[in-house]
């Protein structure tokens, strides 16, 4: 398994080395110089920093700008501290003291390239990735500097664990976990950039370039992660079996959650539903579909309620879609008069009364009111129109017309009837 390291050695080595290489007046007064240009840079740093940040807030910079320019407003400590270094070593190792200044020379190199290095990755607008990938660099940067990468990617590669034929070291995984987060990194970036790209080009319908970059994202982050595993030494082939049986259980576990996915693919495919339509589900759910997820479809409704419904709901039941082919929408209001009423001046003026009772009513079609059913109170009428805007509801649309019809039977003498009963009382001799 891991292999054999002799401990007694490497702390010999390192005794040696501290002895030989840090506990000597070169690096005592080498260090003296390093700590009091951190501590004076510190000094001038915290005095000048408040200024530059609402110097740079008066500014009207756009967002970005502003955004590089605090960042960078924190390499001034770094700068400062170099120059003080410079500074001193200078003076250390001019004719007058001619002392070694080897180690603030390290020094002055490993802070410029913290300092080259951070200001190269401001390009990244992540905070978190952007520090990840600095600090990275910088070691590396610092290893080399130093003369220590050798030596520091010998020693990884030393500690490893073999299983047969195969070994896997700390070099190796430090590699592909680099190689891996950077891979992952340029996979969200390229897709992220693919998917804006997609959503310009205006031939493409609203769900495939859905689809399209969902697809894109999905096959960059599969890619990444396969290269990065492999970069480590480890051969997938010897994961087959195990994969497939770990593959079935999540397979069961995730039954929903593909299904899921897999629906909501199909929907993107065959257009029933897409991201702007108008919907009606069996529970009476009304809204806008206002976005399409892997697992679920997020519908607004009137009251700016999200609901997040399962891809698969959309597939299983019925869903009325008021947007799918015709915008073209019939809606159907259902009243009563009374028996001693002109059934055709009603009609006639129910027909009038829709077409004015609101702007959003289609003038063609033209509206239509029908004598229905001779009820047991009433003679009942149902009057239907049309229009093409149900995303600015349903209900607002009927309450107008019906005020409307209120209105226009008052107005006309039209009386609506109340049940009534007739109860008869038979004495019992």
């Amino acid at each position: 398994m891991f292999e054999n390291i002799d401990i007694a050695k490497y702390a010999q080595q390192a005794l040696e080395w501290f002895n030989t290489s840090v506990w000597t007046f070169n690096t005592l007064y080498q260090s003296f110089i390093i700590i009091g240009a951190f501590v004076i840079g510190n000094l001038i740093y915290r005095v000048i920093r408040p200024k530059i940040l609402a110097s740079i807030e008066k500014k009207n910079y756009p967002a970005t700008i502003r955004r590089v320019s605090t960042n960078l407003v924190r390499q001034i400590y770094p700068l400062l501290t170099l120059g003080m270094i410079f500074i001193s070593s200078n003076i250390a190792g001019s004719e007058i003291f001619k002392l070694n200044i080897g180690l603030s020379i390290g020094v002055m190199k490993v802070l410029l390239a913290w300092i080259v290095i951070r200001v190269a990755f401001q390009f990244i607008s992540n905070s978190a990735v952007r520090n990840f990938f600095a600090l990275m660099t910088w070691i590396i940067a610092a290893l080399s500097i130093l003369g220590w990468l050798n030596s520091t990617m010998t020693t990884l590669d030393s500690i490893a664990f073999t299983i047969g034929d195969f070994r896997l070291s700390a070099l190796a995984v430090v590699k592909s976990l680099f190689l891996l987060f950077v891979l992952l990194y340029l996979a969200i970036f390229f897709s992220s950039f693919a998917e804006r790209k997609i959503f310009q080009v205006k031939s493409l319908t609203r769900s495939s370039q859905v689809l399209l970059a969902k697809v894109i994202r999905v096959m960059l982050i599969v890619f990444a992660l396969l290269i990065g595993i492999t970069s480590a030494g480890i051969d997938l082939s010897l994961f087959a079996v195990f994969g497939g049986a770990i593959g079935l259980g999540i397979g069961f576990g995730l039954q929903k959650g593909i299904s899921n996915l897999f629906s909501g693919m199909m929907l993107l495919l065959d257009k029933s539903i897409q991201p702007g339509d108008v919907i009606e589900l069996e529970n009476g759910t009304f809204g806008w579909v206002n976005q399409m997820a892997a697992r679920y479809t997020e519908i607004v409704t009137r009251d700016n309620k999200s609901f997040l419904i399962p891809n698969e709901e959309f597939i299983t039941q019925r869903v009325v879609n008021w947007s799918h082919g015709n915008s073209l929408i019939r809606l159907q209001v259902n009243f009563g008069v009374h028996y001693k009423s002109d059934p055709h001046q009603v009609i006639g003026l129910a027909c009038e009364t829709a077409a004015h009772a609101d702007p959003r009513i289609c003038k063609t079609p033209e509206p239509i009111c029908h004598l229905t059913e001779f009820g047991d109170s009433s003679l009942n009428f149902s009057l239907r129109f049309w229009i093409k805007d149900a995303e600015a509801g349903i209900t607002n649309i009927k309450g107008a017309v019906m005020l409307a019809l209120w209105d226009m039977l008052k107005e006309n003498n039209i009386e609506i009837p109340y049940p009534h009963r007739e109860v008869y009382v038979h004495e019992v001799k």
